[in-house]
């Protein structure tokens, strides 16, 4: 059930102002998030995104940090002081060949909106907003790498949204990472001195028949999709060399921890069985699980059903990817909602990047602006709520 948003009249005065400025911003932010749709770039390249959203908060007074982490898509923007402080997510890369078949034109618009109506409503004394720019969420991981470079150590909550095909209080995230592995053997002849050879190819290929076997052993959510990135030079030459990409997901970090040790026992029992030597490494930063917290989403929730959208929890055994909110997640308490586009499909095709620039993906971004402005600053006014957050991210679970 979602949470009601408070009752107290200074609040629910805050909450119409707030509204108010979003629905005064409407026009301009659907703007940006068409800008964006109409100029997609690529993990780590989102330069045209991030001077787009730099621009804005810095005409509105905010104190701007570019090449947040040493990333030079990287931003932080900051208003008001101290603690309390809240970050709003702003994703804005897009997919290579599908453009934002992600929505994240519509994730940066709503967060540069919701800081924009709190920076207008609040006092600075009420405590600290940040809108914090996130490159590379599709592939790179900013979020991670922010993480390391202690954007998040004096923050109460971090809010976000995801445009979907549902309508989700929280997000089924996995956590994630990707490994490479690499079988070396001995080239020679096939037919002139075959026995001399030994096959760096036939080695990779066998792992992926002892992931296949171990795939239907699996607990849900866990799983291992490998592709072959080097087979070979020539079909008349024992290839010396093959490589190969794993993509590993898992319900946990820990899960995943274990799914990683059971590749690498597999990897290695096949160079013990056919004599080749391997290499098994890390090849991306690892995206942990996602954890949601349930006071911060439920009020969320409220807000957004006053805009006639109703959240309700997700499917069971039902997963929808994964993300570098999960790394966020684990320090601070966070949300990210789902909230539909569209009503069939799913994202990443060419169906869900037409709907991010939508009738109704603005409708959408309207609403949702106003449901982050008014969450965020329930947490900046009612230390009751930060407690309650703060308590239940500290105890155990997911």
């Amino acid at each position: 059930m979602a949470r009601t948003p408070s009752g107290d009249d200074v609040n629910a005065d805050v909450h119409d102002r707030l509204r108010v400025e979003v629905a005064k911003r409407a026009d301009p932010l659907w703007e940006t998030a068409l800008e964006l749709h109409a100029h997609p770039e690529h993990a780590f390249s989102e330069h045209r995104a991030a001077a787009l959203l730099t621009d804005a908060l810095e005409r509105a007074g905010f104190e701007v940090e570019r090449g947040t982490a040493g990333m030079p898509t990287a931003f932080t923007a900051r208003s008001g002081h101290g603690r309390p402080a809240v970050a709003l997510l702003l994703e804005y890369d897009a997919l290579p060949g599908l453009g934002h078949a992600c929505g994240h034109n519509l994730i940066a618009a709503a967060g540069l909106g919701a800081a924009l109506a709190l920076n207008a409503v609040l006092d600075a004394s009420a405590g600290r907003v940040m809108a914090v720019g996130t490159p590379a969420e599709e592939g790179g991981g900013g979020k991670v790498l922010e993480v390391e470079a202690g954007v998040f150590d004096d923050v109460d909550a971090a809010l976000m949204f995801h445009p979907g095909v549902y309508d989700w209080t929280r997000a089924p995230l996995t956590a994630q990472v990707q490994y490479r592995v690499a079988f070396h053997g001995r080239a020679a002849h096939p037919t002139g001195n075959p026995t001399e050879g030994v096959d760096a190819l036939l080695a990779l290929v066998e792992l992926f028949h002892v992931l296949t076997a171990l795939g239907k052993r699996l607990p849900a959510a866990s799983h291992i999709q490998g592709i072959v990135t080097d087979g070979g030079k020539a079909t008349n030459i024992v290839p010396e060399y093959a490589e190969g990409l794993f993509g590993l997901r898992a319900a946990t970090n820990e899960a995943l921890e274990d799914l990683t040790g059971r590749l690498r026992a597999g990897a290695e029992g096949v160079a013990l069985a056919t004599g080749t030597r391997v290499e098994v490494e890390r090849a991306t930063l690892r995206y942990e699980h996602f954890r949601d917290s349930g006071p911060l989403s439920e009020t969320f929730a409220g807000h957004l059903s006053g805009a006639g959208i109703g959240l309700t929890p997700p499917a069971p055994g039902v997963y929808l990817g994964s993300s570098d909110i999960g790394n966020v997640s684990t320090r601070v308490p966070a949300i990210h909602p789902f909230v539909a586009v569209m009503d069939d499909g799913s994202d990443h095709t060419p169906e869900f990047a037409a709907a991010a620039a939508s009738p109704r993906a603005r409708d959408v971004l309207v609403a949702v602006t106003g449901a982050l402005a008014c969450t965020a600053a329930d947490l900046l006014l009612d230390a009751d709520l930060r407690e309650e957050a703060w308590r239940l991210h500290r105890g155990t679970g997911p």
